[in-house]
């Protein structure tokens, strides 16, 4: 089986909230919730990609030393397996806004499960809820 290696950010801005991304119609799993990120590309650090994929999806800037590595999925789908590092940044320039079709929401972590995400992603909700 294929494994994927997606690099994923939780977003926390001043009042604790963290940004969910709604994935665009078109895509596998439209509709579906999930933390903002992308697929780590050959030669690339997770951390790398990140920066890369948040300047690319949302406009905005961050850095290595402002991405905190908090938890991982290990998901197996019917065609590919997911590895998934989650990572927690507070710092960024930039407003986040949507460059890539999803829409884009601040969410507090108490209320994430209300939100319909991947089957990856769903085991990350409470280890980021504890954490905040």
């Amino acid at each position: 089986m294929n494994i994927v290696l997606v690099a994923a950010v939780a977003l926390v801005d001043i009042d604790g909230r963290v940004l969910l991304a709604q994935r665009p119609e078109g895509k596998s799993m439209a509709g579906l919730w999930e933390f903002p990120g992308g697929k780590v590309e050959p030669g690339e650090t997770p951390e790398h990609a990140l920066i890369r994929e948040l300047q690319e999806e949302l406009g905005i800037d961050t850095w290595g030393s402002c991405l905190a590595p908090l938890t991982f999925a290990s998901h197996s789908y019917d065609d590919f397996h997911l590895l998934m590092p989650l990572f927690v940044c507070r710092k960024w320039e930039g407003i986040p806004h949507a460059r890539e079709g999803q829409t884009l929401k601040w969410v507090r972590a108490r209320d994430l499960r209300s939100y319909p995400m991947p089957p990856a992603d769903i085991p990350l909700i409470p280890i980021l809820r504890d954490w905040l």
